[in-house]
């Protein structure tokens, strides 16, 4: 079945993933519930606006615990990670699609900069063969 097969990959992928691809796939993640819940407010779907802004909200408070705080910039990063989610509150109470776009906007922008970041990694370290 191809759902099956398709399930086993994603679980695959997430118990091979690097801690920096991990991080990603929260940001990915992040993105796609927000979006999700911006389709179900424009449809009036309270219930499935509500869900997705919830998964959405999980995903930041997980990535405000793994804030590495001995990282110079840690106090910075927490500040706009608890901003997000208090967008993200806000626009589920006040049923807000502007506040859903200044979130997916600062979510975006740490998913973007984090892929640089992986990439330059990835680059600078030297080859390994795989078996």
């Amino acid at each position: 079945m191809p759902t099956n097969a398709y399930n086993a990959y994603q679980r695959n992928s997430v118990l091979t993933a690097t801690q920096g691809e991990l991080t990603l796939m929260l940001y990915n993640g992040c993105i796609k519930f927000i979006r999700q819940a911006r389709i179900a407010m424009n449809n009036k779907d309270i219930d499935g606006k509500n869900i997705f802004l919830k998964k959405a909200q999980a995903i930041i408070s997980e990535l405000i615990v793994t804030v590495d705080q001995r990282h110079p910039e840690a106090g910075h990063i927490a500040a706009l990670y608890d901003y997000i989610h208090r967008c993200l509150i806000e626009a589920n109470v006040k049923n807000d699609p502007a506040l859903l776009d200044e979130a997916e906007k600062h979510v975006t922008m740490f998913r973007d900069t984090w892929k640089q970041v992986i990439e330059i990694t990835q680059k600078n370290q030297p080859k390994r063969d795989r078996a």
